[in-house]
């Protein structure tokens, strides 16, 4: 049964590589405006959990249900869609793309929805200026440092108004206050347009900007209270 309000859910979800079980039986539940952060040790499965959730992976076994609608059987096409128009995405190195500026990445999933140009680059630049990066719109990714990077590549995650944003060791590669500052301006953004947020983790400092904690372990998960 699917949680009361819940736009994202899993329920018994299995992913096998070969011999090598990543998932056996995982759960998951995430409600609009919601942070959840997936923690557990290296190898637990908490980005193999991730990629179901948002339809890079396919589990074995299981159901993954999206705003009412089953996505374990939809077609890639289907799923492709709803990654570029529903879903947002924020990886631990930003994967901007080096050849364009910095303001022509975070447009780029809207151009590839169908805007144009002018009205895309204006979107951006606004979600640039909330990210505090605005100033280096016209820089390449290669001419910025690592936290301005990271914040360009949330502006991207952001841009089309995604409803979930997933961001996988967001600030992985962050020294510790340009990651505090990619958390504050991640959380703020995304509670401000009622998104949820599914962040992988392993530092506990970065989980504390969550609502809650969902903890993989022995590659299934376990829902844990907060104490505050």
């Amino acid at each position: 049964m699917t949680p009361a309000g819940s736009l994202l859910t899993a329920r018994g979800l299995r992913k096998a590589y070969g011999p090598t079980t990543a998932l056996d039986g995982a759960e998951f539940s995430i409600h609009p405006g919601e942070v959840v952060a997936v923690m557990g040790p290296s190898g637990s499965g908490k980005s193999t959990l991730l990629h179901c959730l948002a339809g890079i992976v396919r589990p074995d076994e299981g159901s993954i249900t999206y705003n009412g609608r089953e996505l374990t059987g939809l077609p890639d096409s289907a799923l492709s869609a709803l990654r570029r128009s529903e879903f947002g995405f924020v990886f631990q190195f930003g994967q901007l793309v080096p050849e364009l500026t910095c303001v022509e990445n975070v447009a780029l999933p809207l151009r590839l929805n169908g805007a144009r140009r002018k009205d895309a680059e204006a979107t951006a630049r606004t979600w640039m200026e909330r990210l505090e990066v605005d100033d280096v719109a016209a820089k390449r990714p290669g001419e910025v440092s690592g936290g301005q990077g990271q914040r360009v590549a949330v502006a991207r995650a952001l841009a089309t108004g995604p409803r979930v944003v997933f961001a996988d060791e967001p600030t992985g590669a962050l020294d510790s206050l340009n990651g505090e500052r990619v958390m504050e301006l991640l959380t703020d953004a995304a509670r401000s347009t009622n998104a949820a947020v599914v962040l992988v983790t392993h530092e506990t400092r970065v989980a504390a900007y969550s609502d809650r904690e969902i903890v993989v372990r022995d590659r299934r998960s376990r829902d844990m209270e907060r104490v505050v």
